[in-house]
């Protein structure tokens, strides 16, 4: 998703119809995507009150879930949290960079890695028996602190 002069490039166009390819197997037209522009807070010398470099990206989970599976979905509504708005939009905010076309490209990011992350099945965990060797260190352990114990208890005169 990166050119040859390191920026990422998501507008892809030609047979497939093109859009804006998200992630793998996820290309939504770039009308679904909804930006705005404000200003940033914090320092920024002579252009700070007047350029508006903040960026703020929306994309609706209905423009995002013909491309997801059910269980896809769920997972990234719960790693959405609380970028995931009432209306089910999810919303980006960048304010980090000092350019207002680096800060949309970092909201496109974002937005990738949360889609990235939803659509990989996470791996099922298998349940394991400690093996013989684990099975005799714990018993050695516990019979070396009994005997410690053991020794503690002899010598009392009454």
């Amino acid at each position: 998703m990166f050119d040859a002069n390191d920026k990422f490039s998501p507008i892809c166009s030609g047979e497939s119809g093109g859009g804006i390819e998200l992630a793998p197997r996820v290309r939504v037209p770039a009308s679904a995507l909804r930006t705005q522009f404000s200003r940033s807070s914090g320092p920024g010398g002579q252009n700070v009150n007047k350029v508006n470099t903040k960026a703020e990206l929306w994309i609706a989970l209905s423009d995002l879930s013909p491309h997801l599976t059910h269980r896809a979905l769920a997972r990234l509504e719960q790693a959405a949290g609380r970028r995931l708005t009432k209306d089910r939009e999810l919303h980006f905010v960048s304010e980090i960079h000092r350019s207002q076309e680096r800060n949309r490209i970092e909201n496109l990011e974002r937005l990738r890695e949360l889609l990235v992350a939803a659509m990989a099945e996470p791996k099922v965990r298998r349940k394991t028996k400690p093996g013989r060797a684990a099975k005799q260190r714990r018993l050695d352990h516990k019979k070396h602190r009994g005997k410690i114990k053991a020794r503690r208890q002899g010598g009392h005169d009454e």
